[in-house]
């Protein structure tokens, strides 16, 4: 049961890259998902008693964390991709300027 490994590592390199480079709002919004999609299989696995467990078939466990990371880089881009055809929306959540919104 290591699935929550896969989207804590990548909210860890993600933030390193982010703090490295320009710091934007998408690249804060993908970490705060990261992270969420991590906390949240933290607390299942607190919930159901299997934090620490491994099970049989690590493999699996790895493929199922890499599903949650890519549904999480799915959502992100979707987002992205709303704020950018809506630009007023994209406004009101931080991802563009308001000298954006007046070109449109």
């Amino acid at each position: 049961m290591v699935c929550y490994i896969v989207p804590l590592v990548t909210a860890l390199i993600s933030t390193a890259v982010w703090r490295s480079q320009r710091r934007g709002p998408a690249g804060w919004w993908l970490n705060l998902l990261l992270y969420g999609g991590a906390i949240f299989g933290v607390v299942d696995h607190l919930w159901n008693g299997e934090l620490f467990m491994i099970s049989g078939n690590v493999s699996m466990d790895l493929l199922l964390g890499a599903t949650v990371t890519l549904g999480i880089f799915g959502a992100w881009g979707i987002t992205l991709g709303v704020a950018r055809i809506y630009p007023e929306w994209g406004c009101r959540m931080g991802f563009l300027r308001q000298e954006k919104r007046r070109l449109h």
